[in-house]
C-alpha cells in the first residue's frame, strides 16, 4: 500500500507565507506525478500545482507568481511554497501522488487527508 501525508498548514495573515510538505511512502516503484489541489467550503476541488516526472510543473492561474511547487525525487516528497497569501486561498490542501507499484504496469492515484490553510487577519 501507499501512504500520502501532508504537513505545514496553519493560520496566516494576508500577505504571509506558508510552506506545505507532502511525503509519499510504501510500495512505490516510481512516481509519475505529485501535485496539490485545494477545496474551500462549498466549492469544487481545484488543482493548484503539479510536478511531473519529466521535471515539468504547472500552476493554476489563480496562484501563478505567488506559489511555487518543488519536488525531491530521492525522498518522494513535494513542496508548495505559498507567498503573498490571500483570504481566498483559504482551503483544505490535498496532496496527490500518481505512482507505479513494483510489478504492476498500471498507475495508481493516492490522496492525502489534507491540511488546512486559513488566511485571515
Amino acid at each position: 500500500q501507499v501512504q500520502v501525508v501532508e504537513s505545514g498548514g496553519g493560520l496566516v495573515q494576508p500577505g504571509g507565507s506558508l510552506r506545505l510538505s507532502c511525503a509519499a511512502s510504501g510500495s512505490i516503484f516510481s512516481i509519475n506525478f505529485m501535485g496539490w489541489s485545494r477545496q474551500a467550503p462549498g466549492k469544487e476541488r481545484e488543482l493548484v500545482a503539479g510536478s511531473s516526472s519529466d521535471g515539468s510543473t504547472n500552476l493554476a492561474d489563480s496562484v501563478r507568481g505567488r506559489f511555487t511547487i518543488s519536488r525531491d525525487n530521492a525522498k518522494n516528497m513535494v513542496y508548495l511554497q505559498m507567498n503573498s497569501l490571500k483570504p481566498e486561498d483559504t482551503a483544505v490542501y490535498h496532496c496527490n501522488a500518481i505512482v507505479k507499484r513494483p510489478g504492476r504496469d498500471i498507475t495508481y492515484s493516492y490522496w492525502g487527508q489534507g491540511t488546512q490553510v486559513t488566511v485571515s487577519s
